[in-house]
C-alpha cells in the first residue's frame, strides 16, 4: 500500500469520524477462559488461541505465555504497524526493521515476598531500528508520529480509569 491508496482508504473514515465524532468509537473486547484445574487463562486472539500462564520466574513451568510478554508483545505489534503506517504515509520507504519493547520486573511484589517491591513493570524500553534510505530528521519525525499514534503506547503512557468488576451466578452487584 502506498501513501494514495492509505489516504484513499482512510478518508471516508476520517470525514465519517468529523461529520460523527461517536462513530468513531468503537469497543474492543477480549475474554479469557478459566477452564480446567491449571494455572492458565486462555485467550482467542484475532488469528489464535493463546494460552497465558505462570512466568517461570513464579512457579510456571514456560509452557504458557506469560500475560507480561503478551503486553510487550502488543505494544511491539502496535508501535511496528503503526509506524509502517505513518512511514507510508509521509512517503518514506522503509525496507526492514526491529521494534522490540523490554522491561524488568521485581517477581517479589508479584510472590508477596517484599510489600515495598513494585507488581508489574517498572520502565518500558521501546527500541525501533528502521532501514530506511530517509534522512535522520524525517526518521525522527517517523517515530515521533508513531509514538504520537500508537494506541498501545499511549494507552501506556496514559493509563485510562480501570475498574474491576467480580460476577458469580446468583451475585446480584456487580462488585
Amino acid at each position: 500500500m502506498d501513501a494514495a491508496e492509505l489516504r484513499e482508504v482512510q478518508a471516508p473514515l476520517k470525514e465519517h469520524y468529523r461529520e460523527d465524532p461517536q462513530g468513531a468509537v468503537v469497543t474492543l473486547e477480549a475474554t479469557g477462559e478459566l477452564d480446567g484445574d491449571g494455572l492458565t487463562c486462555s485467550v482467542q486472539t484475532g488469528q489464535a488461541l493463546v494460552e497465558a500462564g505462570l512466568h517461570p520466574a513464579t512457579g510456571g513451568d514456560g509452557s504458557a505465555v506469560c500475560s507480561g510478554d503478551l503486553l510487550l508483545d502488543a505494544l511491539v505489534a502496535c508501535a511496528g504497524v503503526t509506524l509502517r503506517a505513518v512511514a507510508t504515509a509521509l512517503g518514506v520507504t522503509v525496507r526492514a526493521g526491529q521494534v522490540r519493547a523490554e522491561d524488568d520486573i521485581d517477581f517479589r511484589g508479584t510472590l508477596g515476598v517484599d510489600r515495598d517491591a513494585p507488581v508489574g513493570f517498572r520502565a518500558i524500553r521501546l527500541t525501533i531500528d528502521v532501514d530506511s534510505d530517509a534522512d535522520p530528521v524525517t526518521l525522527d519525525k517517523v517515530v515521533e508520529l508513531t509514538e504520537r499514534y500508537c494506541v498501545i503506547y499511549q494507552t501506556l503512557a496514559h493509563p485510562p480509569e480501570l475498574t474491576v468488576a467480580a460476577m458469580s451466578p446468583g451475585r446480584t452487584d456487580a462488585s
